[in-house]
């Protein structure tokens, strides 16, 4: 039986696939639970320096399996599904979700919990809770207005409508859209960019940025400076590379 979350480590980086293309990788409580597997896995595995999460076939993923809801899911306990996008959303290395086709409601909770969002031109994103009498509890909520402003979010959530590619750049939901033609391309150049700098680097700015996101302006800056992790063990050998490379590079 194949994995319905994929692992495929490539030269520094991971793609963990959500593997469900016949249902259009609908989310279920076996699919968290190979995230949250995938996810312990890689917390503390210093040969991955970036993480991307991506769907199989069609789509990124079409969100909640609502048929799943409507039976009654079982997840081991209240709140895990929420807890495991946290635990995804504080691993010490960069997280990226690339997304194309369907990104729907759950699929956008999964989506929000990486660092930030790649789409293919062919992506389309949307909040239905709303269309099913449903409310989040997989931090909607929280991330989406953190995104977007909360005036966006609130339209996006009211009316459970669908957004391309372009809105979702223009709003700030997603950083930026490519063909989907180049995708597969962009994914590798772009884990390939972040992977050539420095973990540490990447460990100690998500630290900072997650202790002082929303706080008052003189609040963060006091942290930063005193709560410097300095620079990392890389430092001088960085440094020498560059200072010590052939002019004509």
């Amino acid at each position: 039986m194949a994995d319905l979350v994929s692992r495929e480590d490539r030269e520094g980086w991971t793609l963990l696939t959500l593997n469900r293309p016949d249902k259009l990788n609908a989310l279920t409580v076996g699919m968290f639970r190979e995230l949250r597997r995938h996810v312990i896995e890689l917390r503390d595995d210093d040969a991955v320096r970036c993480v991307v999460l991506r769907g199989a076939g069609k789509c990124f993923s079409a969100g909640h399996d609502l048929s799943a809801i409507a039976e009654g899911e079982d997840p081991p306990s209240p709140g895990w599904h929420s807890e495991t996008l946290r635990m995804m959303e504080k691993l010490p290395k960069p997280v990226i979700a690339a997304v194309h086709g369907h990104c729907y409601t759950g699929a956008l909770e999964v989506a929000l919990a990486a660092d930030f969002i790649l789409t293919a031109d062919n992506a389309r994103f949307g909040d239905t809770h709303a269309k099913w009498a449903l409310t989040p509890v997989w931090g909607m909520s929280q991330r989406l207005p953190r995104r977007v402003g909360a005036a966006t979010a609130k339209r996006l959530m009211f009316t459970a409508g669908t957004i391309g590619a372009d809105e979702a750049v223009r709003i700030g939901l997603t950083e930026y859209a490519v063909p989907f033609e180049r995708f597969d391309a962009e994914i590798e150049a772009l884990a390939r960019s972040i992977t050539a700098n420095s973990p540490f680097s990447h460990a100690a700015a998500k630290r900072l940025l997650e202790a002082t996101d929303g706080g008052p302006l003189d609040a963060g800056l006091q942290w930063e400076v005193m709560e410097s992790e300095g620079h990392g063990p890389d430092m001088h050998e960085r440094i020498a590379a560059f200072t010590t490379r052939p002019r004509s590079e």
